[in-house]
């Protein structure tokens, strides 16, 4: 495998959204990353039934190992696997892996240079350690979530982006990584606590600095990049499609003002807040005179500050998406491709996703754990 993580050996115990996640950032990465798959059940109730599938795309680039957690016999497999490790990462909740003898104090006596990244949404402490929760639950203690959304209506959902893959799995990707490199240094592991609500606060840091000194309010939809300025704004266009507008530095401002055609003398005021709602208005009628293709005609390419809000299906297919490769066909199935690049280390295309279980011999034959070891008889 190629990348700048070529070499790594990483297990990853399937769960559901940042943990996933994660491991597929380390595996794009060049890293080689062992999926622990519960071994199928036949009639087992799924409630996400595209994973196992070329289409659960989180799971490319992995191969995949079926391991009876319950039984100890493979119980000691994955100890064997662990002892030839560089990291492991789990997404259950505190005291999981603990219970089935997998805990970090097991793990590390067997392998001291191991990083053992625990992924949760509450953390492995506090309060709310032990409750159930979701993306939506751990960036509204965060403070993150009140800030987003109209003034008018309730605290919009931004999808899972901010809990479970930013403040969630990319922090838990960056502490293992971070611990991976102290290691080399102290020759000694250590456990990495990555907890979604800890992560969407930090990637709230500058509007907490905002807020602090002033220049951010808690009334949502009233501050500059909430949707409270005329321009930093989505609008929609004559076809009921929708551009972006982020032009805030004065220069691109201007350059807003000339494109639309504004000579109204009320704009020139740009952060005079008590008329951004009335501005607003104003520009969002302009805005509804074209399509959004002639909007593009007359703005993209511009120092606006000016993209089309393209959907899922659309941007694949933009000039500038296609120019940098962003997104790639894997199996048939179009998928962003992975970021960020680099200049020497270039990263092989991603495999498709495996079917639980399906490289279980081949990956205990790789990392030496035979099946005349008495740890893999059942295996």
């Amino acid at each position: 495998m190629s990348g700048p993580l070529s070499g790594l050996r990483i297990i990853e115990m399937v769960g559901l959204g940042p943990c996933p996640f994660a491991a597929m950032m380390f595996a794009d990465m060049g890293a080689e990353v062992i999926r622990i798959d519960r071994p199928p059940v036949a009639g087992a109730a799924n409630p996400f039934p595209m994973l196992g599938t070329k289409y659960d795309v989180m799971a490319r680039g992995r191969r995949s190992l079926a391991l009876d957690l319950k039984q100890a016999q493979d119980r000691a497999t994955l100890l064997e696997l662990v002892g030839k490790a560089d990291a492991l990462i789990e997404g259950f909740r505190p005291g999981v892996m603990e219970r089935l003898g997998l805990g970090p104090d097991v793990c590390l006596q067997k392998n001291p240079r191991l990083v053992f990244g625990r992924m949760t949404g509450w953390g492995q402490d506090g309060p709310l350690a032990q409750v159930a929760g979701h993306d939506l639950n751990y960036i509204a203690l965060s403070g993150m979530l009140h800030a987003m959304g109209r003034p008018d209506t309730p605290p919009a959902p931004p999808l899972n982006l901010v809990g479970d893959f930013g403040g969630g799995a990319m922090m838990l990707a960056f502490g293992v990584v971070c611990a991976l490199l102290e290691a080399k240094t102290s020759g000694r592991g250590q456990v990495v606590d990555a907890a979604m609500v800890d992560g969407s606060a930090l990637l709230g840091a500058m509007l907490y600095g905002f807020r602090a000194y002033g220049a951010w309010n808690d009334q949502r939809g009233s501050n500059m990049l909430d949707g409270g300025a005329h321009f930093y704004d989505t609008y929609a266009c004559a076809d009921g499609k929708f551009v972006s507008v982020g032009a805030i530095e004065p220069q691109f401002y201007q350059l807003l003002l000339q494109h639309t055609g504004i000579s109204d003398p009320a704009f020139q005021q740009q952060m005079h807040t008590p008329a951004w709602p009335d501005l607003k208005q104003k520009l969002a009628a302009i805005f509804r005179s074209k399509t959004r293709t002639e909007w593009c005609a007359i703005m993209e390419g511009s120092d606006i500050c000016f993209a089309p809000a393209l959907d899922m299906a659309e941007a694949p297919q933009h000039p500038h998406n296609q120019a940098r490769q962003n997104f790639i066909e894997v199996d048939g199935v179009t998928q962003p491709a992975p970021a960020p690049r680099f200049s020497r280390s270039v990263p092989d295309v991603p495999q498709p996703p495996a079917q639980p279980g399906q490289h279980s011999e081949d990956i205990l034959r790789d990392w030496g754990v035979t099946p005349n070891t008495p740890a893999t008889s059942a295996s």
